[in-house]
């Protein structure tokens, strides 16, 4: 492609998802990627869609609204595409937080109230109605709530659909292409620069997840994003002893947290294959990829705590990756003041796959000059947390 009208720089899943919304809005879009579409953070995603995770505010509003917008999404691929290239494997199969502690109980229902009065589907449970849901879940928990509209999906699945979409409609993916600047002229962007070629387009969408900020100094526009490391254990294929996502109520303590020590908060699902995928932990520990085995074995004690038939199941393997943190624990989304024409998509930390259709219908609203859905201010570039520089 010689040229384009927005080059979107990431193809993950928040990447691949602003690229599909620009080009159905009509732009001829062009993703690059320095590695293979999918092959980062979005690979070493869960696949979670959730509401439950999630305070009123912002981000739950934009949770919402990406939760309506899955399912046209996922339509809107099979007519184009066909049943088989656009199977991403959804599961709407709801979400569990329980509480295993008295003293977890308060906390738990204070924000299910929160959230059903902000519009979420939540119901609040006993012991005994949580177990008959999870048949193996402890016999510990104390309390629970049931989100029905958790959801989850494949996430290469989901970003390699919604690209060959981008293709469908005449645009280009390469990987193995490495954004190396922007090209200026007149004080806004005119092209990108791969290698030693300058490609021109009217706008650039850095959705670099954890490399953003990497990207956004190489753009002249310097954002705070960094990485937050989370490993995964992955068992060997099992009959369905997990039902929907189960997690213990400090999990949504953890992902709110600016810690930069260790936290470990107990998360288990079953995927389609039969696998039982056995999270969460959260680490800033920059791009250190290193596997620690403390960390692991912390995951696998935390799982064993809340389904206690995992005591003696084999782990096939374990994976980690990186989260996009932002300092405020909001994405960013919308153009940069300091470069008209560099738009930034980033920083939704390990909710990536669940906001990425509301994130990038957003952005095509900004980029059209259309009121989005959800109110954009929150989310904007210029906000102290990302760069103090700049004041609105």
């Amino acid at each position: 492609m010689e040229s384009a009208d927005v080059v979107v720089v990431g193809a993950g899943i928040v990447g691949a998802a602003c690229a599909e919304a620009l080009s159905a809005a009509g732009r001829r879009v062009l993703v690059v990627d320095r590695g293979a579409p999918a092959g980062a953070t979005t690979a070493s995603g869960e696949g979670n869609v959730l509401l439950s995770d999630k305070a009123p505010g912002p981000e739950l509003r934009l949770a919402l609204a990406s939760r309506r917008l899955w399912p046209q999404l996922l339509e809107t691929l099979r007519a184009e595409l066909g049943e088989d290239l656009a199977d991403v494997e959804w599961e709407s199969k709801g979400g569990l937080v329980v509480a295993l502690h008295e003293d977890s109980i308060g906390p738990l229902r204070i924000l299910t109230e929160a959230q059903r009065e902000a519009g979420v589907d939540v119901q609040d449970l006993g012991q005994g109605a949580a177990c008959a849901m999870e048949p193996h879940l402890t016999r510990a928990v104390t309390a629970a709530a049931h989100y029905p509209e958790d959801a989850q999906v494949q996430p290469v699945l989901a970003a390699t659909a919604l690209l060959a979409a981008v293709r469908a409609r005449g645009g280009e993916v390469r990987g193995g292409t490495e954004a190396r600047g922007l090209v200026v002229q007149g004080g806004r962007v005119a092209g990108v620069r791969i290698g030693g070629d300058a490609v021109p387009c009217g706008a650039v969408v850095n959705a670099c997840g954890p490399w953003a900020g990497h990207f956004s100094v190489a753009a002249g526009a310097p954002i705070e994003i960094l990485p937050r490391r989370g490993m995964v254990l992955v068992t060997a294929p099992l009959p369905r002893v997990v039902g929907r996502k189960v997690y213990a109520a400090d999990y949504v303590a953890a992902v709110a947290s600016g810690d930069v020590d260790l936290r470990v908060s107990p998360v288990v699902e079953s995927t389609a294959t039969g696998t039982v995928l056995i999270g969460s932990s959260r680490q800033r520990v920059g791009f250190d990829e290193s596997l620690e085995v403390e960390v692991l074995r912390r995951l696998a004690r935390s799982a064993v705590r809340l389904f206690p038939v995992l005591k003696d199941v084999p782990v096939m393997r374990a994976y980690g990756g990186f989260r996009p943190y932002t300092p405020d624990h909001l994405p960013v989304i919308g153009e940069d003041p300091r470069m008209p024409g560099l738009w930034h998509a980033g920083g939704h930390e390990g909710a990536g796959i669940g906001l990425a259709p509301g994130t990038a219908r957003m952005l095509a609203d900004l980029m059209d000059r259309r009121r989005p859905e959800v109110d954009p201010v929150p989310f904007r570039v210029a906000r102290p947390a990302l760069m103090a520089e700049v004041r609105t």
